[in-house]
């Protein structure tokens, strides 16, 4: 792609994703994330053409300029956005996707000494968030999200949220059906799941709801034995006593999540109406 188009595709992609930026002038002369990634596709040229000195010279006064470190032979795909800026680092097999951003204080970097690759890989569309660390010749998977501050050393499956340290999953994508059976066992069982909404991505979150999803496959094989053994004369199906929750303080603010909730999804259902 000729560099001017270029520029003018990495412009139009900031008004996609910064609801801050006014006008072309602005992005053009006061975002430095595009800065970097114009020195960078200059850089990258000169190290094709093995102008390994001129190439890192080009990237040191990039990072002078923009306080953003690309060493010149990362691969970077079209519409590339790096946010605010500040303190990130790629490294330098690293390569990028199209439609990928980055916000300040993000790492790709190596955990080897070794030559070869040793940085990670970032497909299509991938969002990671502000002072993330992804190390290490792992693969982040198409439209996959890495929450700020995660240390992300695995590979990451595509369509998938990450967040800690080290990453773990905090949400995948989860059918309506699957999510109302989930809200119906929780309140069967005498709470209500803060933790288990969408809203709400936590891995402590998708581990109650699939342990939710095997409790309810429980629930259906006892019934089944129950029916069994009172076709044979027993008398084994009594009602299934609720759990006792003496903990007055869990109970207040299992209220108090579901009452957030419900005005969240009050404001969201009129915004909608109105719009």
């Amino acid at each position: 792609m000729p560099f001017f188009k270029g520029i003018k595709e990495d412009i139009a992609s900031v008004f996609d994703r910064d609801p801050a930026a006014r006008n072309t002038m602005e992005v053009l002369f006061h975002y430095p994330g595009l800065h970097a990634t114009w020195f960078h596709r200059i850089s990258h040229k000169l190290w094709g053409w093995k102008l390994y000195w001129l190439a890192r010279f080009v990237s040191n006064v990039s990072r002078w300029l923009t306080g953003i470190e690309i060493h010149p032979g990362a691969k970077i795909g079209r519409r590339f956005f790096i946010d605010h800026g500040m303190g990130v680092v790629i490294g330098e097999t690293a390569e990028i996707g199209d439609d990928v951003t980055l916000y300040h204080g993000v790492t790709l970097g190596g955990t080897s000494w070794n030559k070869g690759k040793r940085h990670p890989t970032l497909k299509d569309g991938v969002v990671i968030g502000a002072g993330a660390k992804v190390l290490g010749p792992i693969t982040v998977g198409k439209s996959a999200r890495i929450g700020s501050n995660a240390v992300v050393v695995r590979d990451v499956p595509e369509l998938t949220t990450v967040v800690g340290i080290p990453a773990r999953v905090a949400q995948s994508a989860v059918d309506a059906e699957t999510a109302e059976r989930r809200r119906k066992m929780a309140k069967e069982y005498g709470f209500d799941a803060y933790a288990i909404s969408a809203d709400n991505p936590d891995p402590v979150a998708t581990a109650i709801g699939r342990m939710l999803d095997h409790v309810q496959v429980l629930d259906n094989k006892v019934s089944d034995l129950c029916q069994a053994v009172n076709k044979l004369g027993g008398d084994v199906c009594g009602e299934i006593p609720e759990v006792d929750m003496d903990d007055v303080e869990f109970l207040e603010e299992s209220e108090r999540a579901a009452k957030r909730r419900a005005d969240k999804d009050d404001t969201s259902a009129s915004g909608k109406q109105d719009s």
